[in-house]
Parts: structure tokens; sequence; C-alpha cells
């Protein structure tokens, strides 16, 4: 009876034990991240437009890298697996809470869909406005004395009673002003508009300033109105692929020619497009979602640039490095601006 007992025991204690191991192992949180491919959607689900309807074969496809918290199973997985790489909280969200990064990445994402929105529709010759709300709090300094005030997500609208047209209009107006000068702040926060004052202080350019990271906030207005929801994606990357799906809505061009075009890549406004990061991911993703052409922003691969990107490879040369082992079949197509990827799905079907 003992014996039974005691086996019983045993029994039950390497039970519990491995229930604790397997609970540690997949659901303690690290203070890691891992990024991995993500996913390519089709943009025709993402882009409205009255009266202007995707009505063509194939599509445009945005990619993405899926980042999750690194939990000890996952993390072991990940140093195993060729395209899933480990990144340091810190490398990821800049120091920031959860919330503040993923508020971050909402902005960088409509600033990108106002970008593209701007571009593609002057492309397509139709109206365009920009209205210039005031500066974009990305971050407030530990020595700013509007620390506890502004907070990120904020838009400053006027300083002192003056509304500027752009960032370098405030910032020029605060340079003018003295050390512990105090300073009328009027912003935006969570859409109730409100006003603080505290003294500027000395920035680590030597100039006068609130000591804040900022942005331009701008709203595009367009006719026909071109409704964009990314839905869980965030991020600046999807500017390119954005401006050839409202593009080729809005003027009713088959650009595609029934093919899968997946791509990255920002875009400013006069269209020039901007590397990202994860673009070996993004192929992987896009190889997976069936496409045969990937649009990667290109940049000279200078002496100069490679020392300055990361691995010393150039966006455009670790798409083409993943393509030629993960997707043979897929044909990596460099681009500098907008207008180039538009003249290589004319040329190119």
């Amino acid at each position: 009876m003992k014996k039974q007992t005691r086996k019983k025991v045993l029994q039950y204690s390497v039970s519990i034990v491995l229930a604790i191991v397997i609970l540690v192992g997949f659901f303690w949180p690290m203070p890691k991240y891992i990024e991995s491919p993500g996913s390519a959607d089709n943009l025709k689900s993402f882009v409205k437009i009255k009266n202007h309807p995707d009505r063509h074969s194939g599509k445009f496809m945005i990619t993405s890298v899926k980042l999750a918290q690194a939990h000890p199973v996952t993390y072991l997985v990940a140093k195993v697996s060729p395209y899933a790489s480990i990144e340091s909280a810190q490398s990821v969200t800049g120091g920031q809470s959860n919330a503040t990064y993923i508020k971050m990445q909402d902005f960088y994402m409509q600033s990108a869909i106002n970008e593209a929105k701007a571009v593609a529709v002057k492309a397509a010759h139709k109206k365009v406005t920009k209205n210039y709300l005031g500066i974009y709090v990305m971050d407030v300094q530990k020595n700013s004395r509007f620390k506890h005030r502004l907070k990120v997500g904020d838009t400053i609208t006027k300083v002192d009673g003056h509304h500027f047209q752009n960032a370098y209009g405030f910032q020029k107006y605060i340079a003018k002003k003295a050390v512990g000068d105090r300073l009328r702040v009027q912003y935006q926060h969570n859409g109730k508009l409100k006003t603080t004052t505290a003294p500027l202080i000395k920035l680590s350019s030597g100039k006068t300033g609130i000591g804040i990271i900022l942005t331009d906030n701008v709203k595009i207005k367009t006719d026909p109105n071109v409704k964009v929801d990314p839905g869980q994606i965030g991020g600046p990357s999807g500017g390119l692929m954005f401006s050839l799906q409202i593009y080729s809505q809005l003027t009713n061009k088959n650009i595609r020619h029934g093919q899968n075009i997946a791509g990255t890549g920002t875009i400013n406004p006069d269209g020039t497009v901007g590397e990202i990061g994860g673009i070996d991911k993004k192929v992987v993703a896009a190889k997976k979602a069936g496409a045969t052409i990937f649009f990667a922003p290109y940049l000279k691969p200078t002496k100069a640039v490679l020392q300055l990107e990361p691995g010393h490879v150039t966006n455009y040369q670790l798409a083409k490095k993943t393509a030629k082992k993960m997707a043979p079949h897929m044909k990596v197509v460099p681009v500098s601006n907008f207008n180039q990827a538009v003249h290589y799905l004319n040329t190119h079907h």
C-alpha cells in the first residue's frame, strides 16, 4: 500500500514539474522579440474609392514582418530558423512602452497612407490638397520641461498663438527665444485641444527648444475620396504598394496584367522610395502568398552607403539574395521611385 502511494506521489510530482516546465517554456516572457516572415495581403481589400473599383485580375500585396515577444521555446526555435531574428526590446521599441510603440507604428502607417494617396492621386491627374495640422510628438526627452505635459501622439498646433505650415517654421520661431523663456503650447491630445506653458531648454545642438522628437502631421484630402484601412498592419513600409494600388484604381489601367505583385518601401512626397527593415522576411512572405514579382527599394551600393547598411547590404541586395535561395522563380525588381515601378509594370507583362 505504501509502495503504491509513493509511486502515485512520484507520478504527481513529475506531472507538476512537467506542467511547470511547459508553462515556463511557452508562456514566460523574455526581454527579447522575435521577427519572422509575416503575411502578404491583397491591397484590394484595404483600398476603397467610390466609382473606382478594382476589377482587374492579379493583385498588389503589402508584405509585413511578424513581431512577437520571445518565450523560451519560441526563442530556441528562432535560433535555428533561417529567417527569424532575435532582437532586443530596446532595438525594437526604443525603450518605449508597448502602448506607445503601437501608437507610433499606427502614426507611421497613417503617414505612409497619406503620402501614398498624394503621390498616386497626383500621378493620376486628380485633385489633392494637403492640410498641415502641426508637429506630431514622437518622443519627449527626459530633460524637457514639458515632460509630464506633452505625450507621444500629441500634435502641437500653435506656439505663443502662432501656427506655421511646417516643422521648420515652428523650430525657427522657438530657436530665436532664450533658454528659460516660457513657451505657451497649444496641442491636440486624444482629440481634445489643450494649452500648457513651460520653460524652454538648451538642446544637444546648442539651440533653444522644447526637447521633443517630432515629425509633421499632415492631412490629405483627395477628389475622389480615397479610403484606406490598413487593419492591424503598422509602420511606414507599405507606402509604395499602397500608391500602386490607389493609382491603378483611380486610372482604371490594367497595370498588373494578371500578375501577383508584392513589394515594400516607404514613399516620399516626391515619389522616391525609401529603404525598410526585414526585407528578407518580406520576400519569404511574398513567396508563400504566390507573388511572381517583388518590388525592392534600390539604393546605389557605394562604399559609404554599405558602411551604414545593416549587415553591410542594401535592401535590394538582401532581397535578391533571399529570393535566389527561397523563391528562385520570383523576379526581384529594384525601384528608386514610384514612376519607375509604374514604367516597369507597363513594359513587362
